[in-house]
């Protein structure tokens, strides 16, 4: 209940903050909310960007890549309608919140933008679709050992080794069934408390060596 509290105030606290600093925001003259704006979409971005490239990992290039990418799409609609917009209250607000949805990893819209509107727009719906099939073999390789792993890359290569017109879901059930029953999953050894309790329970009889 504490904990519930403590959250509670500092999302309360959190949320007076923002609302401030928007108030001071929205006196602001046009050209520095757009200086603003823009430095919500490029600083923060810019050192994330900066760090992944840094390090060994793919995934965080890859996420970063994405907002750039998306991003730019954003400010070139930005600086597009600005002219007429932006002197409209709540035009630079609304651009800064569409910016962090784009941002966050807790939102990922992003990745979602780019998966829905501009590969579509690209045709390159092909490319995606292998991109997340390496995804998917390096978390094979990273989270089962090689037996496993083998297992269901075959289950998954039989999976897709079908005709193209088995769009029915009733086939496609079946088919996943058929690679589930395929596969070795390990027995998990549950104690049997009930066994136990029977030989506590046992009393001495006259064959019963006592030492």
């Amino acid at each position: 209940m504490n904990n519930f509290i403590v959250y509670l105030y500092q999302t309360l606290a959190n949320a007076v903050h923002l609302y401030l600093v928007w108030i001071i925001f929205m006196f602001l003259p046009a050209g520095l909310k757009r200086i603003v704006t823009i430095g919500v979409g490029t600083v923060y971005p810019f050192v994330c960007s900066v760090t992944a490239a840094a390090t060994d990992e793919i995934d965080d290039d890859t996420y970063w890549l994405t907002y750039w990418a998306v991003y730019g799409c954003l400010f070139l609609l930005m600086d597009l309608f600005e002219t007429w917009l932006g002197r409209i209250p709540g035009f630079y607000t609304i651009v800064i919140f569409t910016t962090v949805y784009l941002m966050l990893p807790m939102f990922r819209g992003a990745d979602k933008v780019f998966r829905k509107i501009l590969v579509p727009l690209a045709g390159l719906q092909e490319l995606l679709i292998l991109r997340d099939s390496i995804q998917i073999k390096k978390q094979l390789l990273k989270d089962l050992d090689p037996e496993r792993a083998k297992l269901v890359r075959k289950s998954i290569a039989k999976f897709f080794d079908g005709e193209d017109d088995d769009a029915d879901p009733t086939v496609l059930k079946g088919q996943f069934k058929q690679s589930w029953s395929a596969l070795k999953m390990p027995k998990i050894k549950l104690p049997q408390f009930g066994k136990s309790k029977e030989k506590d329970d046992e009393q001495p009889t006259e064959s019963t060596n006592l030492v």
